[in-house]
């Protein structure tokens, strides 16, 4: 099953262009062209990814980002001739995932699509009843969530994304630069120390004792890793 993608943008070039694009890389599309019908569709049709024009007509795209992530964490990747920083933060203040300023290289925004759903998890979720289990700790891919000990864990969609990252690289360690670039995406407002607190409220949520955790662990000078093995890991 193909990756559903709505573009929402009122030049029709531009929604000719990506629909194009898309469907030629295997995905299915949905067009509208102005901030109402393409809210309607976001809605109603439940797709996988949203490309959101901001200035519109009928509703610009903050409103329609905000409306959506009442109910939905669907991934948005916002399109707009503007560049000013401003504009930027209140995006993802409003819960965009990614951000691209026109006119833009289609193979660069393609590349923003596939990692936006691979970071969402979309080609997991589609393989009904993926999970992985560790011990007492169960990653529902399908759900999009974590149990311990057959409790619901209460994380955010960031910290639920570092997890499920980390758990499917079989023990491999990434850099705090690496899982920036994988898990929070191609721009982002902050530094690595970001990617230090994320790490330290997941420990604080799924570990027996954070302070020697089981799970995500550090290797000390290089970075991150998710194992299995009990009792190795340190929490700095």
């Amino acid at each position: 099953m193909s990756a559903k993608i709505l573009v929402i943008d009122d030049e029709t070039k531009i929604v000719d262009i990506l629909s194009y694009n898309l469907k030629r890389e295997g995905y299915e599309t949905l067009t509208a062209h102005d901030g109402e019908a393409g809210l309607k569709l976001a809605l109603g049709e439940n797709p996988d990814l949203i490309l959101l024009d901001i200035m519109m007509p009928k509703m610009d795209g903050y409103e329609v980002c905000k409306r959506v992530r009442e109910v939905s964490q669907v991934p948005i990747i916002m399109l707009t001739a503007r560049a000013d920083e401003t504009d930027k933060v209140l995006s993802f203040d409003l819960g965009a995932d990614d951000y691209v300023v026109k006119p833009f290289g289609m193979r660069e925004l393609l590349k923003r699509v596939m990692a936006n759903l691979r970071r969402s998890g979309v080609e997991s979720k589609k393989e009904v009843g993926k999970q992985l289990v560790f011990g007492e700790l169960v990653i529902d891919l399908d759900l999009y969530e974590v149990k311990r000990g057959g409790e619901v864990v209460d994380l955010t969609r960031r910290e639920f994304e570092v997890v499920r990252f980390l758990a499917t690289q079989n023990n491999q360690v990434f850099s705090r630069e690496m899982l920036l670039k994988e898990v929070w995406g191609f721009e982002f407002f902050g530094d690595v120390r970001t990617v230090d607190v994320t790490i330290r409220r997941l420990r604080t949520k799924l570990e027996p004792s954070p302070e020697v955790p089981t799970y995500v662990l550090t290797k000390r000078g290089v970075g991150y890793h998710f194992t299995a093995e009990y009792g190795t890991g340190t929490a700095q």
